[in-house]
C-alpha cells in the first residue's frame, strides 16, 4: 500500500499531524498500536494545558470550535514557592490574561474531548488511512513492516511514537537526557470552591505541584514526588492518598476528593540528538521528552506539527521531494533553537526549585518577586506561556496552509 506519509504512533500529536497534513493534500496512514475502541469515552482523570497558540491550530484544523465549549480556560497562573502544610512563600509570580490582548493564555482539555474530536475527524477523512491495533516491526527509508506482515510505502516517515521511539531506533538516531528520580502523580479531584479559571504552580522540595482547572469545580492534578515516594503513596487506598495530598495542596478550595483514576509517569529528559533521518522525522516526545514543570509537552508537540506540515506542504507546492535531506532539513533547524531552550529552561527550574537549600530558596523567592514587580517583562512571560512568542508556524496562528 503506497501512501505519501506514514505516521508511526495515534496518541494526540499523531491524529493532529494526520489531519495537518490530509488539509494539504497528502494521503497519510496512521498506525497505532492502541485498538480504536479501547480509549476512554467517560471521565478518566487525564487532561492537557492546550496554550492559546495551540488551540489557533486545532481551529486552523476544524477541531477547536467543536471542543471549546467544553475545555476549561486559563484565566490566571499563580505560582510560588514552599513546603507542605506551611502555604505559599511572600513571594510569587500572578499572570493575568487581561494583561494580553489575545483572550485567555490557554485551556485545560479532558482526554476524552480532545482524543475523540481528534480520531472522529480522522476517520472521517478519507485522504487518512487509520490502522489500529499494529505496531511496526521492520523500516527502512519509506517503508514500514506491520506485525501482519503488511507492507507500507511512502515517501516521508514521522515518528509520533513517544519517547521510546521505535521510528527513531529504527532510523538509527541516538538519544541523550537522564531521569530526574522524580515521578508525577497525576489525578484529577472535585472541590467545594470555584477555582475561577486559575491554575496555580507550587514548588515544593521534592518536586512541583500544579493545580489545574477543569470545567465545575474540578481540576486537575500533577503531582512530582520522588519516585520512591511516589510508589508508595500511588499504592494507597484512596483516602490516605488524599492524606497525603492534602496538606500540599490546601484549603483554599474547600474539602477535595478525587474524582476518575489516578496514573503515575516517571520524569526524565530524553532528546533526540537528530530530529531527522533519511525519509524521516521525529514529533512530538519522539523528539523531545520534557519535565511537566510548565505544562508544555503537548505544545510543543503542537509546534512540530505545525512547522513540519508547512514545511513538507510548502515543498510540495514547489514540486519538491517532501522527503529529501535538505527539506527535512528545514524543518530540524525550524524547531531545533525552541526544543533546545525549553528543555533546557525546564531542566534548570526543576533543579533551581525541586530542592530545599535555603540560599537557593531565597534566591527564586527574589526573583519571582522581581519579575512579578515588572509589568514589561511579566507581559512577556505572559505571551510566552500563551505560546504566542517565536517564529510560529502559520497553523499555530490560526491560519491554514
Amino acid at each position: 500500500m503506497d501512501q505519501d506519509i506514514i505516521i508511526v504512533g495515534g496518541g494526540l500529536n499523531g491524529p493532529t499531524l494526520a489531519l495537518a497534513l490530509a488539509a494539504s493534500g497528502f494521503r497519510v496512514a496512521v498506525i497505532d498500536a492502541m485498538p480504536r475502541a479501547s480509549f476512554a469515552k467517560t471521565f478518566d482523570g487525564r487532561s492537557y494545558a492546550l496554550a492559546l497558540a495551540s488551540t489557533k491550530l486545532l481551529s486552523a484544523l476544524g477541531i477547536w470550535d467543536g471542543i471549546k465549549d467544553a475545555c476549561q480556560p486559563m484565566l490566571e497562573i499563580k505560582a510560588t514557592d514552599g513546603r507542605a502544610g506551611e502555604g505559599p512563600a511572600p513571594y510569587f509570580l500572578h499572570f493575568d490574561h487581561a494583561e494580553i490582548e489575545e483572550g485567555p493564555m490557554g485551556y485545560m482539555a479532558e482526554d476524552r474531548i480532545l482524543r475523540a474530536a481528534l480520531l472522529d475527524a480522522i476517520d472521517a477523512d478519507d485522504r487518512i488511512t487509520c490502522m489500529y491495533g499494529r505496531t511496526v516491526v521492520a523500516q527502512t527509508a519509506g517503508a514500514v513492516t506491520l506485525d501482519d506482515d503488511t507492507t507500507l510505502s511512502a515517501r516521508l516517515i514521522v515518528g509520533c511514537d513517544g519517547r521510546a521511539s521505535g521510528t527513531a531506533e529504527r532510523a538509527g538516531i541516538k538519544r541523550v537526557g537522564w531521569n530526574y528520580d522524580q515521578t508525577a502523580l497525576v489525578c484529577a479531584i472535585e472541590h467545594e470552591q470555584p477555582h475561577n479559571g486559575i491554575a496555580h504552580q507550587f514548588f515544593m522540595p521534592a518536586g512541583p505541584l500544579a493545580i489545574l482547572p477543569l470545567p465545575g469545580n474540578r481540576s486537575s492534578i500533577v503531582w512530582s514526588e520522588r519516585t520512591d515516594a511516589a510508589v508508595q503513596i500511588n499504592a494507597l487506598p484512596e483516602d490516605e492518598y488524599l492524606d497525603i495530598l492534602r496538606p500540599r495542596f490546601g484549603s483554599f478550595l474547600g474539602e477535595i476528593k478525587l474524582a476518575g483514576a489516578r496514573f503515575t509517569y516517571p520524569l526524565n529528559l530524553t532528546l533526540a540528538q537528530n530530529l531527522t533521518a533519511p525519509r524521516v522525522a521525529l514529533v512530538g516526545d519522539a523528539a523531545h521528552g520534557i519535565h511537566p514543570i510548565a505544562g508544555q509537552g503537548l505544545n510543543l508537540g503542537y509546534r512540530d506539527i505545525g512547522a513540519l506540515a508547512e514545511v513538507v506542504t510548502l515543498a510540495q507546492r514547489r514540486g519538491e521531494d517532501i522527503g529529501a535531506v535538505d527539506v527535512l532539513d528545514r524543518y530540524a533547524r525550524w524547531r531545533r533553537f525552541d526544543t533546545m531552550t525549553l528543555a533546557v529552561g525546564t531542566d534548570v527550574i526543576n533543579k533551581l526549585f525541586s530542592n530545599d537549600n535555603p540560599i537557593l530558596r531565597a534566591a527564586r523567592d527574589l526573583g519571582m518577586g522581581a519579575v512579578q514587580s515588572m509589568p514589561g517583562l511579566r507581559r512577556g512571560f505572559i505571551r510566552q506561556a500563551a505560546g504566542l512568542t517565536g517564529d510560529l508556524p502559520q497553523l499555530m496562528t490560526g491560519r491554514p496552509l
